[in-house]
């Protein structure tokens, strides 16, 4: 899915412009025990509760693309049932439009069996049949037409924390008294929408994965849930494309090759976003390999950088850039010492050797402040 797709779903739950009647899902301990099970009818349900349900929901879709969200493809052998139940379960959740109580059952215990949220946490699921408008060449959307109905359930783990005992003011009584510990439900820690909603249409090959913490991405509840590969935390692709290019440039990994490197990326990001095109900006061994190449690296470096590359992160790898590079932070860090620079100023940034000693130096004309005090640099 891409980002246009993902916006177009999530608007469908909000108030005015969304069928959802209602939400089913559990209640679960510390001790992973259901301690309650609820179908809540959101068209009885006051305003206030009907918004704060569909804003949970809403966080699922939610985040960055290839970062918090990630697609996840099925095999063919799953969809034809050929290899495992995983996909079969959902499309028994989808179809029933979740009143299949065996079903739920089963999920819900799958799980549970395999979440490692800390406490207290609900398991959320709603399903929602949108009419897809279609749209003329001119971009004009047809209001009475519909190329399809798309039928989608949304999963969404919330965790459940305990309030602190604390002073609260209270109107009637015109005084502050201690406000009772209570239970209330947090933004998500991960979720699901199946199918995949790809060229605004049902695609039952695909699932979008919603995590919260993108160093972490539950892959036991993933591997039970869907059984299909997962890509490395957007985490891990930075520590690992960084540890590739240190180890594989080695001496000639200097402060203006990785400089040059991020600036690369950058620009890429950069005329991507301006493009307009929907599609996510990826990069392979292949383009990986020619930004090193723009940078001035020797041949040889450059040659051992895409085979780690390759063994790394697999040959058909294909990484989105801004999990790669930081585009609003550029960071020299010492032992000591820790320097952030406007990522478009890196020109502002040299190192050099002095007497036999390395320094990292910084052009500083004006406008330079120790804690908050403008000092001034002499001769």
């Amino acid at each position: 899915m891409n980002e246009k797709e993902i916006a177009e779903i999530r608007r469908r739950y909000r108030q005015g412009k969304t069928n959802i009647a209602h939400v089913v899902g559990c209640y679960v301990n510390e001790e992973r025990q259901i301690v309650a099970r609820f179908d809540q009818s959101l068209t009885l349900s006051g305003q206030e509760e009907t918004d704060k349900f569909l804003a949970l929901l809403r966080r699922t879709l939610s985040g960055t693309l290839g970062k918090n969200l990630i697609d996840i493809t099925f095999s063919t052998a799953q969809v034809a049932g050929q290899a495992g139940d995983e996909h079969a379960l959902l499309m028994a959740l989808r179809d029933s439009k979740l009143q299949d109580e065996a079903a739920r059952e089963e999920f819900y215990a799958r799980a549970i069996e395999t979440l490692d949220v800390e406490g207290n946490y609900l398991i959320l699921l709603t399903c929602d049949a949108y009419d897809v408008p279609g749209f003329a060449k001119d971009g004009q959307r047809f209001e009475d037409g519909s190329e399809e109905v798309y039928t989608g359930i949304l999963c969404s783990v919330c965790p459940v924390k305990m309030t602190k005992p604390a002073l609260s003011y209270f109107v009637v009584e015109n005084a502050f008294r201690n406000r009772d510990i209570d239970w209330l439900v947090a933004p998500p820690e991960m979720g699901f929408l199946f199918p995949a909603f790809d060229d605004r249409s049902t695609n039952l090959y695909g699932a979008l994965y919603y995590t919260r913490d993108t160093t972490h991405s539950h892959t036991a509840f993933t591997d039970r849930i869907f059984a299909a590969p997962l890509p490395m935390p957007a985490a891990a692709q930075k520590e690992t494309f960084d540890a590739i290019l240190a180890e594989s440039l080695g001496e000639a990994c200097s402060c203006q090759v990785v400089q040059s490197v991020q600036e690369q990326l950058c620009s890429m990001i950069a005329e991507h976003k301006e493009s307009g095109e929907p599609q996510p900006l990826l990069l392979d061994r292949h383009a990986a390999v020619r930004v090193l190449e723009e940078c001035g690296v020797e041949e040889n470096r450059v040659e051992a950088f895409g085979q780690r590359f390759e063994e790394d992160f697999g040959p058909e790898a294909a990484l989105p850039p801004k999990n790669l590079v930081d585009t609003k932070h550029l960071e020299l860090r010492c032992p000591d010492v820790t320097i952030q620079v406007n990522p478009e100023r890196g020109d502002l940034v040299e190192t050099r050797i002095i007497d036999g000693v390395r320094y990292i130096l910084i052009r500083a004309e004006e406008g330079v402040e120790v804690n908050g005090v403008e000092v001034k640099i002499g001769e």
